[in-house]
């Protein structure tokens, strides 16, 4: 071989080398880790199978005996539940958990016509968008584009949103007409998957007008976010910027900031527009170096609870509690939401270094559940809503949910 085109061959080993070093995972998820998960997982939902057998029945949470907690139809829950089975499915290409899925997931069929309020995203897009990965169905197809029609039917112009709920009225008694949650963030990937597969765009339009206007006015000089914000529906001005889950309306309750990351990530993803990545990455960036983070990642319910100048806006003594709880769910979606970010962003490490940190500790027995406990629901230690006075240091199923997403779609960055 002539000298020349040896060292041209070095060479080149030599820089790929460094390429390939740079492109490493310095963290990592061990596989021993994930095979205890998904075997938790396996048997845990093995027994809530065996329990739950009305299919109009969806498992939510725990009752006070450790029972399983049901909800109908209608609750906004009840999409993770087949969800988490077509994700189990994902990991051990079982039979038993793909029927399982099918079987649940079919359950909600009539669910499309749902108008009552915004979560048909939720609700559809995790069981039957997860489906059509695996089961290329028209039937599948017009159930979701109809949900999407259902979803769309709460969009006002004036306001430039998706109303969430209906009227209600806030703690300090104010009357909300035009409620807006940052929750409504995650409902709009069902809108632009509709759009792509019908090639109308009338969805991704109010999908990305939504996403505008939650940007403009629920997210404070730092990033934080405000829970609710309410809308004047004449003139589309806001009427009030609040709170319905969080400790104050001038706090941060930690699933709202998730659901932000998340919610933005996905607009980017859709789009290509720089503002929503930036959006996102900002609101990753509060809650990642937020002061009252606890070491292990995992937040507690509101980032500012227990802070000084921060107190309930609501009647409900959180005092009762010799701790702050923690929520489980909020770090399993902000970990599932960096996992994707971190693929558009050249020099996003920490956004991956942080979501697996998460995933570490969600792994660990402090918040993985022990086979037969935990009302068979994989994570422990979520919190629903303190104001409310329920679910409070439970299981939810939603944190499964996005538990399981984040792993699999870690299991698909390394490979």
């Amino acid at each position: 071989m002539h000298l020349k085109k040896l060292q041209i061959i070095i060479s080149v080993l030599v820089i790929s080398g460094f390429l390939l070093a740079g492109c490493s995972h310095s963290s990592k998820i061990s596989q021993k880790s994930i095979n205890r998960v998904i075997d938790v997982a396996e048997k845990q939902y093995t027994k809530m199978l065996e329990v739950s057998t009305d299919l109009a029945k969806y498992p939510r949470t725990s009752n006070a005996d450790g029972s399983v907690k049901y909800v109908s139809i209608r609750d906004w829950t009840g999409g993770f539940w087949p969800g988490s089975l077509w994700y189990l499915y994902d990991f051990t290409k079982k039979d038993a958990w793909e029927k399982a899925a099918v079987k649940w997931t079919e359950s909600l069929e009539s669910n499309q016509y749902n108008t009552t309020h915004h979560d048909i995203g939720f609700m559809m897009y995790c069981s039957y968008g997860n489906a059509i990965r695996h089961i290329k169905s028209e039937k599948y197809k017009e159930i979701l584009i109809q949900s999407a029609k259902s979803l769309i039917k709460r969009y006002d112009e004036r306001a430039g949103s998706i109303k969430s709920w209906n009227t209600k009225k806030s703690w300090d008694n104010n009357t909300w007409y035009f409620p807006v949650i940052i929750d409504n963030m995650m409902n709009l990937e069902l809108l632009f998957y509709a759009s792509k597969i019908t090639g109308n765009p009338i969805y991704k339009n109010i999908a990305i007008k939504h996403a505008e206007t939650t940007m403009k006015n629920h997210l404070r000089s730092d990033y934080s976010s405000y829970h609710v914000v309410d809308y004047d529906t004449a003139t589309g001005k806001v009427l009030h910027r609040q709170t319905n889950q969080g400790l104050s309306d001038n706090s941060q309750w930690a699933r709202g900031q998730a659901w932000g990351i998340y919610g933005f990530t996905v607009v980017y993803r859709e789009t290509g527009d720089n503002r929503y990545l930036n959006t996102a990455q900002k609101m990753a960036d509060f809650y990642i170096n937020h002061p009252n983070l606890p070491k292990d990642k995992i937040p507690y319910w509101d980032f500012n609870a227990g802070q000084p100048g921060y107190k309930p806006d609501w009647a409900y003594d959180a005092s009762k509690f010799s701790y702050v709880p923690r929520d489980a769910s909020a770090a399993a979606v902000t970990a599932s939401g960096l996992l994707e970010m971190y693929k558009y962003l050249p020099n996003g490490k920490k956004y991956y270094d942080f979501a697996i940190e998460t995933l570490n500790s969600l792994s660990s027995p402090a918040y993985l559940a022990t086979p037969g406990t935990n009302s068979f629901f994989i994570l422990k230690h979520s919190t629903g809503s303190i104001p409310h006075g329920t679910e409070v240091d439970v299981p939810l199923v939603y944190a499964d949910y996005y538990f399981l997403e984040a792993l699999a779609r870690y299991k698909k960055l390394i490979n």
